[in-house]
């Protein structure tokens, strides 16, 4: 399944060195990572049915989703990596559409080697990648049919 554009003219001109299913991809496994609740047990027994898998909904540090995402975010390119940070502040409602190019070079100037940590503690940082890529036409729909 493939993000969709809705923009009439196809993606040959598009804004994007990333391409719109890696920030889908992201978007989906934020939204995991974002329902996380805070550490109620921070001992989980041995046997996870014990304690009803609680710790699944917990914010641990050994997060299977934190290091998933860490991971794809670092194995991203640098003009990926880029775009990653202008999309989730374009998605944040301080610009629009047409401010693209001024977000993604105050996100070139930024950038450093900690864009996995600066997202991941991000509030939010789905809906605002989502909208982000929102605003530029793009969709996660068919990507995130069945995995939310």
């Amino acid at each position: 399944m493939q993000a969709k554009s809705t923009q009439d003219d196809g993606n040959d001109d598009s804004p994007l060195t990333i391409s719109p299913e890696k920030v889908c991809f992201i978007i989906v496994k934020a939204k995991e990572f974002d329902a996380k609740d805070e550490v109620t047990e921070p001992d989980p027994a041995s046997n996870p049915s014990d304690d009803d898998d609680i710790e699944v909904l917990e914010d641990h540090g050994d997060d299977p989703v934190v290091e998933e995402l860490t991971g794809f975010i670092n194995a991203l390119s640098e003009d990926e990596q880029i775009d990653l940070v202008a999309l989730a502040w374009l998605g944040r409602d301080d610009y629009d559409a047409s401010d693209w190019d001024s977000v993604r070079e105050e996100a070139t100037q930024a950038h450093n080697a900690r864009t996995a940590s600066y997202l991941l503690g991000m509030p939010l940082l789905g809906d605002f990648l989502e909208e982000g890529l929102s605003l530029l036409g793009y969709s996660c729909g068919e990507f995130e049919e069945g995995r939310l």
